[in-house]
Order: C-alpha cells, then structure tokens, then sequence
C-alpha cells in the first residue's frame, strides 16, 4: 500500500498509522498527520533557478497555447456563437478558422505569459505556505498568471470574438476599426467580465490539475507518462469549463456588443438575459465549452509537461558536458 493520500478532509488534525507500521515492527510504528491536501515530500528539493524557470515556462506555455487554439478552433467558434445568439438566433455554421491567424498572434504571448508568471510564482509560493497548504500556493499563482497574461488576452479575445460573429474579415481590420470606433478602450471592452470568469477558471483549473497530479503520482509511486497527464488535464478543465460558463456568457455578451452598448455592465447584462432570454440563457454553449476546454485541457497539458520534460532533459545533458 502506499502513503496515505487525502485531498480534503473535516478534521485535519486526525491521526493515522502509517503504512508503513503494517509491514514494520510494532516499535517501528509512527503516527503520521493527514494532509489536508495532496503533497509530496519525498523529491529532494532542488535550487530555484527564476529566470530558467520563466523562460521554460514561457517557452512550454506558448507552445501548448498554439497548439490547442488550432486544434479546437473551430469548436471555440461554434461556442461564440451560441453564446451571442440571442433569443432563437441561427447559428451559422461556415468559417469555423474565421480569426485563427490574428488569434495566434494573440495566443502565443498570452499562454507565454501566463505559464511564464505562473510557474516562477507557484515555486516561490510552495516555499512559503506550509505543506498541507500548497494547494492555496497553486490557487494563487494561478489567478497572478492569469491577470498577467489578461493584458494580452483580453484584445486578443475581442478581435476574435467581433470576427468569429462576422463583424470583421480580418483582424488587422478588426483592430483598426474598433478602435477608430471605439476608443483604444474598445479593445478591452468586457474586461471586468474577462477577469471574473478567467482568474477563477484559471486559479480552479491550474489548482485541480496539479492536486490530481500529485495525487497520483503518489499512488503510481513514479512520475506520469504523457496519457496520464492529458487525462488529468481533460478531467480538469472539462470541471472547471463547466462551472464558469455563465462566467463567460457575460463576458462573451460585453465583448461582441461593440458599441451598441446593450448592456451597461456585468450586473446590467445578467438581469438583461435573465429576463429576457430566462436563467438558462447563462449556460448557452456549456457542451461546446466543456468538449472544447475538456479537450483543450488534455492537449495543453499533456504538451505543457512534454515541453518541461524536454527542455530539463536539455538543462542537465548541458550541466554534464
């Protein structure tokens, strides 16, 4: 049997036997503490390298960001157009890659950022919360990454939304006339929306990601193959996905509004659909959103730690010569 593994728990002062006792002497038993949650206290805790470790990020976050948003592409677009229709609007299903260029434009310094921030962030942070505390540590770093990258973000997802529902051809044009429209600001129109579904989404999803992680490789007592993470991966951000989507409904409304100005804010825009459109409203484009984030996340993940894994293999074969 392995080490005892406790995600959460009532009482976290409870006491266990180990393992350990089972196969050991009776003199040999310990009491040993639960964890509120996972952790791991076995790996020999190696020098912290900040610049190395943004760089690396920034490197393995920009290359997973490119690959998922061109993969999944298409169903993001469907998504978007869900979530703008309003009352029994038709969704128009010709250019799915309407954007993709300009997006990737976007994407690749955002996902950069973002793993680049998150990574530094949530090492220095494991030093400093107690053990049975890092998920806060895992939290945190999140939502730090998160409002990092949202500079990048934010017009990236404006271009891509205004042209996803046919409002521009191109996004040079895209940017260009919402600006001349307007204001520089138009380009971060809904950023309070963005910043309430994305900091949560992130900080949840990153956090489920690492805890399930670590969990298992207590368990398999080994590191992960590329499989385990993507499945991890799928697993959480299908969850998280799923429990943001009104989140991003009222983020996708503010984005696209232009400068119809329908809604007047975030709190405007729910009471807007609530009663015009009724509660449910606030969960269009859910199985698009849970498909595309569930498969998103295994991709992402699962190319974000191959992309670790190769660049450390890279750092030690040099450190060796």
């Amino acid at each position: 049997m392995m080490g005892s593994l406790v995600l959460a728990m009532e009482n976290n002062n409870a006491l266990v036997i180990s393992p350990d006792a089972i196969q050991k002497k009776p003199h040999d038993s310990l009491l040993v503490p639960r964890k509120f949650f996972a952790s791991v206290t076995s790996e020999k805790e190696k020098p912290f390298d900040f610049f190395r470790t943004l760089f690396e990020g920034m490197i393995a976050g920009g290359t997973a960001g490119v690959v998922v948003e061109t993969a999944l592409y298409p169903i993001d677009t469907i998504k978007t157009r869900l979530q703008a229709a309003q009352g029994g609007g038709k969704i128009i299903l010709q250019g799915l890659y309407s954007g993709l260029a300009g997006n990737l434009a976007g994407v690749l310094p955002a996902s950069a950022i973002f793993v680049g921030v998150y990574e530094p962030t949530k090492q220095k942070l494991l030093k400093i919360f107690p053990e049975n505390l890092n998920a806060f540590a895992h939290l945190t770093a999140g939502a730090i990454g998160g409002a990092a990258s949202s500079l990048v973000r934010v017009p990236t997802e404006v271009v891509k939304q205004r042209m996803q529902t046919g409002q521009f051809a191109s996004a040079p044009s895209a940017v260009r006339l919402i600006v001349a429209n307007e204001g520089f600001k138009g380009l971060y129109a809904g950023y309070g929306s963005f910043l309430l579904r994305d900091i949560p989404f992130d900080a949840i999803q990153f956090c489920i990601y690492e805890q399930l992680r670590i969990g298992y490789k207590i368990v398999a007592r080994r590191d992960l193959y590329d499989p385990e993470n993507a499945l991890i991966g799928a697993f959480a951000g299908a969850l998280t996905g799923a429990m943001t989507t009104p989140l991003d409904v009222i983020k996708t409304r503010l984005m696209v509004q232009g400068s119809t100005n329908q809604y007047k804010g975030i709190f405007d825009c729910i009471q807007t659909i609530v009663k015009e459109e009724g509660p449910s409203a606030l969960l269009k484009g859910i199985g698009p959103r849970v498909l595309w984030i569930g498969i998103g996340g295994s991709i992402f993940f699962g190319v974000l730690e191959r992309t670790k894994l190769i660049l450390s293999q890279r750092d030690a074969k040099k450190k060796d010569h």
